[in-house]
């Protein structure tokens, strides 16, 4: 192993451990003919759709799911412990880098061509804002020689499926709603009204740029490319957070869904990195929470299900029958109803409502109370969804989540503090 790759795992290895161990051990089943072990995140990894998929493809699958920063350390360091990995796209140039996935074959994709252009060109509309950083068409084709690019090729590094924008979510009984794409910010997690509540999703390759677009809308610092940090640039970004950091603006960092769920119903957070799903559950319990529409733009994700390294023979075609049936339409469906986008939209819409339909993916009021995944309502009656339709809110993307050049620079620092 060369040496940058092997500073590289070991600075994964303390950010894995400073996120929090994987807890949660696979479930067991049944014994059955081929076991499908998939590593991944709670955004994706629910017990729901694990069982859907198993009585639809007539396979055992066992799910491990932890924190972003902890997956993202196992999966590179240990490709022979899983056979898929679901993340987003920002892990992508590590996981390749680091030999831990191998290209996915397009021919074996039933679906592919059904694929929207977000993966494969960058944009859903002309005008479209592509947004700094790792947009995921970037890498999303094996080329000849190995590397990552836009170019179309005959494999891929990862089946593009679940994807979203992210910002942040306030509880308004705390912080006035403002007005989508027009006072909702980013600064608003650095404000000083907030201090002492403010949480933030504890994964360098997003937590960051979640402070980075704060501390800019503040006018507190610009960046010449806020996908791609210069060194100097961050030194001068952390200084600023530290600072914040000894004066006690946060109140913690969150290493999952649930857990940042509980941030917010307990009240030690107003205000903080937020994922659609916890805003919904939020939502359904009685917490009032909104999901912002920042004004400078949103922080865009991109979900990846990627083939261990190590995967082969009756489990690898497995995999590809479960990758197949992600973009079937039922999983589509059933993400669409916590605030997730499909690739293939069009196949999930049978599947669902008018009114889920118009509320979820065309931005328009819902005529009756939708419902979650868990069936609780968590939109009401004559409710819009905040941010509009689907071609709205990827249209306003500011930065991907996204590996940079500085990467092990920001590994460093993000340790220094999340533990000062």
């Amino acid at each position: 192993m060369d040496t940058p790759k092997r500073s590289t795992l070991k600075k994964l290895a303390v950010i894995g451990l400073t996120a929090g161990a994987i807890t949660h051990a696979p479930y067991v089943f049944a014994r059955k003919k081929v076991t499908l072990r998939v590593l991944g995140t709670h955004v994706t990894l629910q017990d729901a759709i694990r069982k859907q998929a198993m009585s639809d493809l007539g396979i055992n699958i066992e799910f491990t799911p932890a924190g972003s920063a902890a997956v993202l350390q196992r999966a590179s360091m240990a490709p022979s412990s899983f056979d898929l990995y679901e993340q987003w796209s920002n892990s992508i140039n590590v996981l390749w880098n680091a030999g831990s996935i191998q290209p996915i074959e397009k021919k074996r994709l039933t679906y592919f061509n059904e694929i929207n252009n977000l993966t494969k060109t960058g944009k859903l509309t002309e005008n479209a804002n592509i947004g700094a950083g790792d947009a995921p068409y970037k890498l999303l084709n094996v080329q000849p020689d190995g590397t990552l690019s836009e170019h179309e090729s005959d494999h891929i590094s990862f089946l593009p499926y679940v994807h979203n924008v992210d910002s942040f979510g306030y509880n308004t009984d705390f912080i006035k709603p403002g007005i989508a794409y027009e006072t909702e910010s980013w600064s608003w997690l650095l404000d000083d009204t907030n201090r002492g509540k403010v949480a933030i999703v504890n994964a360098p390759t997003i937590g960051l740029f979640d402070l980075a677009l704060a501390a800019q809308s503040k006018g507190l610092i610009k960046f010449n490319n806020i996908g791609s940090i210069t060194r100097s640039e961050m030194d001068r970004l952390f200084s600023i957070l530290l600072d914040f950091k000894r004066q006690g603006h946060f109140s913690g960092y969150w290493n999952s869904v649930p857990e940042s769920i509980e941030f917010m119903k307990s009240k030690r957070a107003h205000i903080e990195s937020m994922f659609s799903p916890a805003v919904a559950a939020l939502n359904s319990q009685g917490v009032n929470v909104r999901f912002a529409a920042p004004k400078e733009g949103y922080r865009g994700w991109h979900g990846v299900m990627c083939l261990s390294s190590q995967t082969q023979n009756s489990v690898k075609d497995a995999a590809y029958d479960y990758m197949n049936w992600w973009l079937s339409g039922w999983p589509g469906a059933f993400i669409a109803r916590q605030g997730y986008y499909i690739s293939n939209p069009e196949r999930s819409k049978p599947l669902l409502s008018s009114s889920e339909w118009d509320y979820w993916y065309d931005g328009k009021a819902t005529e009756i109370d939708l419902r979650n995944t868990n069936g609780d309502i968590t939109i009401k009656a004559g409710e819009e969804r905040n941010g509009g339709s689907y071609l709205k809110r990827f249209s306003n993307i500011a930065v991907w989540n996204s590996v940079m050049p500085t990467y092990d620079y920001s590994l460093q620092k993000w340790h220094e503090l999340i533990n000062r």
